[in-house]
């Protein structure tokens, strides 16, 4: 039995999130798991986080236990002849017998995309959020250092049921201009991440852009956890979950 570490992509438009729900819902994890047992895995993947109906993955993490013969190496390929075009594998390797993509994870990253421009891109729909525009990015920039560091981040998530404190390694704003117009990127590195939070943060951070409250009102949500006090969500297609870092010696695999 060899325990791998599999980095997956996937459009999330046509999902209902990424974790196995009930019977009739397309999920992440229930496609992945349908190909991994056919390709001589256990039919149980283990993700490094979830993502909601909509959000997308460049490299999520998981866990999963491979029974048969076939090379590491090849596990993509196998994979990825049997997964949907909007899920594919893109990189597996063999890692610690003990190692576990959520729990040993060290921290994770989200983007999350807006398109700035008068007229809506048929080619990003589902990609980014769109706004006519324009935004005060300065005051965006202002109030993203008040989201650094361990806080109560309630106030910004959603059926949220665990303690709400949680800590933010960076936080920062990300500009690409050409003739298409405008693309805002929002970069978001924590440890761990409450249902929703990104989009929480996002969604209070294009109010201070629009100009609907002031940079310094986040102060006040991180300190009651109060959602009422935070703006509405941003909605799923604009978000992407990036990538996740774990310990060095978690990621080796038993020696001979």
């Amino acid at each position: 039995m060899r325990r791998l570490l599999l980095l997956a992509e996937y459009d999330g438009t046509h999902f209902a999130g990424l974790q196995r729900q009930r019977e009739g819902l397309r999920t992440v994890q229930g496609e992945l798991e349908r190909a991994l047992s056919r390709i001589g895995a256990l039919p149980k993947a283990v993700a490094a986080g979830r993502t909601d109906a909509g959000v997308h993955a460049l490299a999520m993490p998981f866990h999963t236990d491979l029974e048969g013969r076939i090379p590491v190496e090849k596990v993509p390929e196998a994979l990825n002849r049997l997964l949907p075009e909007d899920l594919k594998a893109v990189a597996a390797r063999e890692v610690a017998p003990d190692f576990h993509a959520r729990k040993d994870a060290l921290w994770r990253a989200y983007r999350y995309r807006v398109l700035l421009r008068p007229h809506p891109s048929p080619l990003l729909r589902h990609r980014a959020l769109w706004l006519r525009g324009p935004l005060d990015l300065p005051a965006i920039r202002e109030a993203l250092p008040l989201l650094l560091g361990r806080h109560n981040f309630l106030g910004f998530a959603k059926e949220e049921t665990r303690e709400g404190a949680r800590e933010l390694l960076e936080a920062r704003l990300e500009v690409l201009e050409g003739e298409w117009g405008l693309e805002v990127r929002f970069y978001f590195k924590g440890r761990s991440f409450l249902r929703g939070q990104v989009r929480g943060m996002v969604g209070t951070l294009l109010e201070v852009g629009l100009g609907k409250r002031p940079p310094e009102s986040l102060r006040a949500i991180l300190e009651t956890g109060d959602r009422r006090l935070a703006g509405p969500s941003a909605p799923a297609m604009g978000l992407y979950f990036l990538e996740a870092a774990y310990p060095e010696e978690k990621l080796k695999p038993p020696g001979p």
